[in-house]
């Protein structure tokens, strides 16, 4: 009987140890939890841009010379005709002088080729009634009649003498006038290479410098041909100069990474692949009344991109596993996972296409510890709040 109790209290005592080893299921461990929303997105597609002005004039000298002035300085605005550059004219201005005193000589010649003229179509006059009286022979009629002719011919010759003095005296005195180099549009004055004492002239490389319209600039940018048969696909209209026309206004962001206060149009394309890049060129135009942007600047072109109605998460509700996007959604405190299609992913929130619908409840931050399946204690929270909780990296 003893033995007996002896076994039964062995067995109890067994089977209270084995029930106090037992596992104890996992506690639900809480996790931030959104709801599905749907937005109107803006998203950008960015290109490298470089900036020039509406018309860039390189400024070359028209005759050859030294530089005895330079007139502006680099940056300055400048007006069309405005003198930049005065060349030595000592040269010119004694050439200009020859060829002013070869019109007065030629002008003497003609006054003397006229009084020729004069005297012998006197002396046909006075011969021609002799001849028809016979008192004298026709033979010195035609002697006077050819005098005359001569004297003619050197009047002409004395004239054409006097139209080539007057054209080297005109071209002379236009290369006095360029020895003044004047602006040839109104713009800001680029970089001068060259400074006082320079020998410069019409075959030279270098040019003296560049003037630049900045009152409205163009910004140039390529995409590859997978992005521009994209783009075609994606514009609306039948012909080239529609899509052109449909296009959004699209922004600049400058080199310091802020915004060009104005927008700008897509303007023009490029009608072929260029063969060495693979690209095709854009070009936007900007107002650039405020003289911000220069001739040379570097940007990048942000092209819209809009999205209506559709279903935003933050970026970090989603995970990827061999190429396929997953969310976890709460269902009874519990984290399910499910496949999701990703349209577009913009300032940390991933836009969705389908596998999820408006008003599920979806985790928002440390999916990664997640298991499908997992209990979960969903603490609510904004998907706005963790986007911006989320710091961009460097």
């Amino acid at each position: 009987m003893n033995n007996k109790l002896l076994i039964l209290s062995v067995a109890a005592i067994s089977l209270a140890s084995c029930k106090k080893e037992e596992p104890k299921q996992d506690a639900a461990k809480p996790f931030p939890v959104v709801k599905v929303e749907s937005r109107n997105i803006t998203g950008y597609q960015t290109f490298p841009a470089n900036i020039q002005g509406k018309v860039n004039n390189d400024v070359r000298a028209k005759i050859q010379g030294y530089i005895t002035e330079v007139l502006v300085d680099e940056g300055q605005y400048v007006t069309k005709g405005q003198p930049l550059f005065r060349l030595e004219t000592n040269t010119l201005s004694q050439t200009a002088a020859a060829s002013k005193a070869g019109i007065g000589a030629a002008e003497s010649n003609i006054v003397a080729a006229q009084a020729a003229v004069t005297a012998a179509n006197v002396e046909v006059n006075k011969l021609k009634p002799l001849v028809q009286k016979k008192i004298i022979s026709n033979v010195q009629l035609q002697t006077a009649q050819a005098n005359l002719a001569q004297a003619e011919a050197g009047l002409q010759q004395a004239r054409a003498a006097k139209s080539q003095a007057v054209a080297n005296y005109k071209s002379a005195e236009a290369n006095v006038d360029y020895s003044v180099i004047r602006a040839p549009i109104s713009g800001v004055v680029g970089k001068l290479p060259l400074r006082v004492g320079s020998l410069v002239g019409p075959s030279d490389q270098t040019a003296l410098t560049t003037v630049s319209d900045t009152s409205e600039i163009y910004a140039y940018f390529s995409m590859n041909e997978k992005e521009y048969f994209d783009f075609l696909e994606k514009s609306t209209g039948a012909s080239m100069p529609e899509k052109i026309k449909n296009l959004p206004m699209v922004e600049l962001e400058l080199a310091n990474g802020s915004v060009y206060p104005e927008k700008g149009r897509v303007e023009a394309i490029t009608g072929q692949i260029d063969p060495s890049t693979g690209t095709i060129q854009f070009r936007v135009s900007f107002t650039n009344a405020q003289k911000l942007l220069s001739n040379g600047n570097s940007g990048k072109i942000r092209l819209p991109k809009y999205y209506n109605n559709v279903l935003v998460i933050p970026e970090s509700s989603t995970y990827e596993q061999q190429g396929i996007v997953y969310v976890y959604k709460v269902e009874k405190d519990t984290a399910k996972n499910a496949v999701v299609n990703i349209i577009d992913r913009i300032d940390n929130l991933a836009l969705v296409k389908d596998g999820i619908k408006q008003g599920d409840d979806v985790v928002a931050q440390g999916v990664g510890s997640l298991k499908n399946g997992t209990p979960v204690k969903k603490q609510p929270t904004t998907t706005d709040a963790v986007v911006k909780s989320i710091k961009p990296k460097f």
